[in-house]
């Protein structure tokens, strides 16, 4: 009777349909997990009787009611789904299921790849973990048996994994270090695996190897960026696991797995003890390093993070090696793009209520842009940080050259926009400025940022035929490359200074009342482009008012005049975000 039914789309963006298909996993004993497609059948009566996900690649919540089981209909959206996946460019289909189900992927051209006594994965498909345990074998080479390894996330890389690496390569023969492979977490794949290979270079038996969907990564252990323990916990690491044990360490020739001891975490800490656990019986030792305290308290990358959002360069980085700085400096830099940008209500400009007096731009096109330019910050960052090692000015050629390939990335993200240039100009000069500065001192002191600053935008030559220098040669006002040649002097004897007072003052409010006091202090190219030299100094005296008297509701209607009046202080919007940025590398 179920030969005839259809496969068809069920949207779970709609709260009706998500509902039922919770209520029917429910019934099969399963949950609703991240997808981004789901398929049912349904009965005459509307009820579902098979259905499954895709995730990515990736099969989930696969279940058959009842009355369905004996007939060919699992067969038929499993079908249907690895047609939806391959259209999808798929070459390596994966799949989740209880092990009752094995015979039914095996028959569909499925192998079991880890086995727990909850679930099973399987895939089929080109490139599948034979593909990455080719790649291990090659790495390896002819070193013998007996070799350790450590799987780490880094994010970031800090003392603390310095110390675990360093402990195990003292012990070990080989050590392979295998970063996870995944862009969940705050700092991305490509330079958390950049950030061990630098702290690893000196030290000759350990090898860093790249990671895989098959080393805790959203397919083998997804609970693990929810950092949470739930009933799907043990299964995922149990999976994780074995897929280690059975592909991984025999590929490499791991007989040791070192980790550190873990007292914070609740879902690391239960991992560790699996570990303990499962691995020696698949011949593998385990060995706990217990975790490298600083001050009273052991160094992890949860506090790393947590320096970072609270703005302290300082605190970051003593909690990291120099290598791992440039990235601290360049996400620091992002950071205060997003801030200035989510700070809401502004006039004129980009928030999170409306798009200003931009009608090309929008807040998720902001974040794009911000997105597109993080790379070429940490790419400026690493650059400043070896000219520092080497004690050398770094060369204007070489900032301009990387600098214009960000413009480009900018472009190419957002459509042709140009959303972030002149920030890209003055938080490209400070972000290098910073990096270099970090190589000589603990903490990074405002005087020798000043000079790093004007000495590599001293070698730059004004652009002709852009607005701001357009402004500059009619109305005789400071541009945006003399105040970067002059060390931005007013940020530092004025506006940072006032910031700081007004996060004592009111947190909330402080990054409103630095836009207003920038605009009430700047002559803005951006304002004076869009409506003239004697309206921008109108502005000024507006923001001036504002200031004194500030109020959100005054903040809403300056913002609807200037949009009316076609007014978006860009330029200033650059500075506040250049502001914060200093800060949190001062602070």
């Amino acid at each position: 009777m179920y030969d005839n039914f259809d496969i068809c789309d069920m949207p779970l963006s709609l709260k009706s349909n998500r509902t039922r298909v919770e209520r029917f996993l429910a019934d099969n004993g399963l949950r609703l997990e991240d997808v981004d497609y789901y398929a049912v059948a349904t009965d005459d009566d509307g009820n579902i009787v098979v259905g499954g996900g895709l995730q990515g690649n990736v099969i989930k919540c696969i279940a058959v009611g009842e009355a369905a089981r004996e007939t060919g209909l699992s067969n038929k959206l499993i079908s249907h789904l690895i047609t939806m996946a391959t259209q999808q460019g798929a070459e390596t289909i994966k799949v989740y299921t209880k092990p009752e189900n094995l015979m039914v992927f095996q028959s569909m051209g499925f192998t079991a790849i880890a086995k727990s006594p909850c679930a099973v994965l399987m895939e089929n498909g080109v490139k599948g973990i034979g593909n990455y345990t080719s790649y291990l074998k090659r790495v390896r080479g002819n070193r013998p048996d007996g070799a350790a390894a450590i799987v780490m996330n880094a994010n970031p890389f800090t003392l603390g994994h310095r110390y675990l690496i360093n402990q195990a390569a003292q012990e070990a023969t080989t050590l392979y270090v295998i970063a996870v492979r995944e862009d969940r977490s705050t700092f991305r794949y490509s330079e958390r695996l950049a950030m061990i290979q630098a702290a690893c270079e000196e030290l000759d038996n350990v090898i860093v190897v790249e990671g895989s969907d098959y080393a805790i990564s959203d397919l083998t252990f997804p609970t693990y960026f929810l950092k949470q323990v739930t009933d799907a916990t043990d299964t995922h690491i149990t999976l994780d696991l074995d897929l280690f044990a059975c592909h991984i360490a025999p590929a490499l020739g791991v007989t040791t797995r070192y980790v550190g001891s873990e007292p914070i975490d609740a879902l690391t800490a239960r991992y560790n003890q699996l570990m303990h656990e499962q691995l020696p019986k698949h011949g593998i030792a385990v060995k706990a390093i217990v975790r490298f305290v600083l001050d009273g308290s052991p160094v992890s990358a949860s506090r790393v993070r947590q320096s970072l959002a609270d703005g302290s360069l300082a605190l970051a980085s003593a909690l990291v090696p120099q290598t791992t700085e440039p990235y601290l400096i360049a996400h620091l830099a992002c950071d205060a793009l997003r801030t200035e940008l989510n700070t809401t209500p502004k006039p004129g400009l980009v928030d999170r209520n409306d798009n200003g007096a931009h009608r090309d731009m929008d807040l998720r096109l902001m974040n794009k842009s911000i997105d597109s330019l993080l790379p070429y910050f940490i790419r400026l960052a690493l650059y400043g940080h070896r000219c520092g090692e080497n004690y050398e000015v770094p060369d204007a050629c070489e900032v301009r050259r990387i600098g214009l390939e960000a413009e480009e990335a900018m472009l190419n993200a957002t459509g042709g926009v140009n959303t972030h240039r002149g920030a890209l100009f003055s938080m490209g000069l400070t972000t290098l400025a910073a990096a270099w500065c970090s190589t000589r001192d603990v903490s990074v002191g405002s005087k020798q940022l000043r000079e790093l600053i004007m000495q590599v935008a001293g070698q730059f030559s004004p652009t002709a035929g852009t607005h701001g220098n357009d402004a500059v040669n009619a109305h005789r006002v400071i541009g945006a490359l003399d105040l970067a040649k002059a060390g931005y002097p007013q940020l530092f004897s004025d506006w940072l200074p006032a910031y700081q007072g007004y996060l004592a003052d009111d947190a909330s409010t402080a990054p409103h009342r630095l836009l207003l006091l920038i605009m009430s202090q700047l002559d803005d190219t951006n304002v004076i482009h869009r409506v003239g030299y004697e309206q921008a100094q109108q502005v000024k005296r507006e923001a001036r008012e504002l200031l004194d008297n500030y109020t959100e509701p005054a903040m809403q209607q300056m913002n609807r005049d200037y949009i009316a009046l076609n007014i978006s202080p860009g330029g200033s919007a650059d500075m506040v975000a250049l502001t914060l940025f200093i800060h949190s590398i001062l602070n």
